[in-house]
């Protein structure tokens, strides 16, 4: 005999769980399925154990979607403020780091417990270690096929993420239940990712691996300012894993590093000055030292600025400001924090994440054509998705 429920949630992540939150709120009888040991594990790793879990400036903006419109609704009605006054009423410290992101004062497990505290109080009943083998429709609702039995539920909210993080359980499964039932998943590729280079490049500032800078970069029209990180595979820190949602196979990057200096002004004044210094030296006041020494070399300016013509020193300048990369590729889901893509938002009610021609069927999180920037965004719309469909089911 099949367990009946009102609502059966397969994902215990971010979305999933504060689904079930506010559909139990409403008293729907709501379990959560999730073939993990244990739920949250993506909020458990995320922020550097500290959960970047908002960001206060989360808006449409922020998000990339084939229909830029459709996160409004969602994002307008469970806001940054919603979830940080949950956080506080759990006595939860936080605290704002950069650009509106905002972290855990001690651990991201603070909001694990938070998110199951919320569960235990309108009775979800969770199960982990449940393998999902078959989902059907039938006149009452969904037939789920699970390790621990059948379970019957007049409505599905599928919240089981994308291909990121493979070593943590990511799969394909939401979307290929958006398949099932007649809905099309639009293209999926890893987001929020580092970049490679091939390898002659690659050799060629393998000194400058573990390396950071500020730095402004570009991909066509869209850009991000912040730090840079040079790795053994190519580039990473916030900046490119910003870009690389932008960033396709044959693109250039351009990087513009410490974009507040003027180093077309510094090095001429630096030559009028005190011409015995050398190139790397000057840079070195404003760029890591190593950094410095590459682009001095690499531009053959290895001799005191007095002996060096004006041109030669604007060359490398321009460089600095504008040094164009063009990447071989990306880490790929295995470093990817998202995925960008997933269940075509045509499909989806964008107030209540219901499919438009399934009744019953919910899609909300990672696993739906909405990816934000890095630094909270995902995990708003994570918030913001659930709550809306919690609202609804």
């Amino acid at each position: 005999m099949a367990r009946n429920y009102d609502v059966a949630i397969i994902g215990a992540g971010a979305a999933g769980m504060m689904a079930a939150i506010a559909a139990g709120r409403r008293g729907r009888s709501v379990i959560v399925l999730d073939h993990a040991k244990a739920p949250g594990e993506k909020i458990r790793i995320s922020g550097g154990g500290r959960c970047n879990f908002t960001n206060l400036h989360a808006g449409p903006k922020n998000y990339l979607s084939e229909n830029a419109h459709f996160a409004k609704s969602a994002l307008a009605r469970y806001t940054p403020a919603d979830f940080i006054a949950m956080v506080d009423r759990h006595r939860i410290g936080w605290h704002e780091k950069t650009l509106g992101q905002l972290f855990c004062d001690d651990s991201a497990k603070d909001i694990i417990r938070m998110l199951l505290e919320e569960m235990r109080a309108v009775a979800v009943e969770l199960r982990l270690s449940c393998e999902i083998s078959e989902v059907a429709r039938d006149e009452g609702g969904y037939c789920l096929s699970t390790s621990q039995g059948q379970i019957h539920a007049s409505s599905l909210i599928v919240a089981c993420g994308g291909k990121s993080i493979p070593k943590m359980g990511a799969t394909g499964f939401a979307y290929r239940i958006a398949e099932q039932f007649g809905l099309s998943v639009t293209e999926t590729r890893p987001a929020l990712v580092p970049l490679t280079l091939e390898p002659n490049l690659l050799g060629e500032l393998s000194d400058l691996s573990g390396v950071a800078v500020n730095a402004d970069v570009a991909c066509g029209k869209t850009r991000f300012n912040e730090a840079l990180l040079f790795t053994h595979r190519g580039l990473s820190g916030p900046s490119i894993l910003q870009i690389s949602s932008y960033w396709r196979e044959g693109d250039e990057i351009t990087l513009s590093l410490e974009p507040g200096v003027d180093f077309a002004a510094l090095l001429k004044t630096a030559k009028q000055e005190n011409g015995r210094q050398q190139v790397q030296t000057v840079l070195a006041h404003h760029l890591p030292k190593r950094l410095a020494q590459y682009l001095a070399e690499t531009a053959r300016l290895e001799r005191p600025l007095a002996d060096l013509p004006d041109k030669a020193l604007a060359t490398l300048a321009d460089r600095i400001r504008s040094w164009k990369i063009k990447p071989a590729g990306s880490e790929g889901y295995r470093t990817a924090e998202v995925t960008l893509g997933g269940v075509d938002t045509r499909h989806l009610d964008s107030r209540s994440m219901e499919a438009k021609s399934v009744p019953g069927l919910y899609f909300i999180g990672e696993c739906v054509d909405v990816t934000g920037w890095l630094g909270g965004y995902n995990f708003q719309w994570a918030w913001a998705s659930g709550h809306a469909a919690g609202e609804s089911v």
